[in-house]
């Protein structure tokens, strides 16, 4: 009988679970369906019961779901960072972000701006506020749905400037990055996997997470912009 495992996913983590999946399922016979969503929606199904083998999250939203007894403690394995980047429409005039001070003109100057709803959307809404500039440019925050990535916004016009996950602007039409936040305050999320306490398929999960965190998988992970840990 073919195994079949099931999983639920972060939108940030989505082409490279594919891309994954994919190659995994090259060197084993199995049936692989994990479902990409916004995160906060993805651990609220996962508190709610919804029955899937796998998660993967944000490394504190998989502890928290460690904690509530939905995730094997001893399960959780990191599979890679992601830092933040920053995006305009194609063909738009690319601000200067080679520092701390010229990211903050940029917002400044931005008519309209968005980040994500996860935890790096969180970190960047407490940089605007350490910044003291959180009032001035309230009114010109677009929210991106969750799950819909704020490169499409960007892509559409509806924003002028857009910050979000490398991961999740490299593959998007209609942008252009103009590059990562710089050092002083690139905003950086681990993301980990768990297996999912209900789950029937446990050691065929932990072979899939064993493969996702070996030196085979390191170029798929380059590939969608992430940084690999080291092993």
């Amino acid at each position: 009988m073919q195994i079949s495992i099931t999983g639920i996913s972060s939108m940030a983590t989505r082409q490279l679970l594919a891309e994954l999946v994919a190659s995994y399922q090259e060197i084993v016979l199995c049936d692989i369906a994990i479902e990409s969503v916004g995160g906060v929606d993805a651990a609220k199904r996962v508190q709610a019961g919804e029955k899937f083998d796998m998660v993967v999250l944000a490394s504190d939203a998989i502890d928290k779901l460690i904690a509530s007894g939905h995730i094997d403690p001893t399960s959780k394995v990191n599979l890679v960072n992601s830092g933040v980047a920053v995006a305009v429409k194609k063909g738009a005039t690319q601000p200067d972000i080679s520092t701390k001070e010229a990211v903050k003109a940029a917002v400044l100057a931005a008519k309209t701006i968005s980040y994500s709803t996860g935890p790096s959307g969180v970190a960047l809404a407490k940089l605007f506020e350490q910044w003291g500039i959180e009032q001035e440019i309230a009114s010109r925050i677009v929210l991106a749905p969750p799950g819909v990535p704020v490169g499409s916004l960007v892509a559409k016009g509806e924003v002028e400037l857009g910050f979000q996950q490398l991961s999740e602007l490299i593959h998007l039409e209609g942008i252009n990055i103009v590059g990562p936040l710089p050092h002083e305050i690139q905003i950086t999320t681990t993301f980990s996997a768990g297996i999912c306490m209900a789950s029937r398929q446990a050691g065929a999960v932990r072979d899939l997470l064993a493969f996702m965190t070996s030196p085979d998988a390191i170029p798929a992970k380059l590939r969608q912009g992430m940084e690999v840990i080291s092993l």
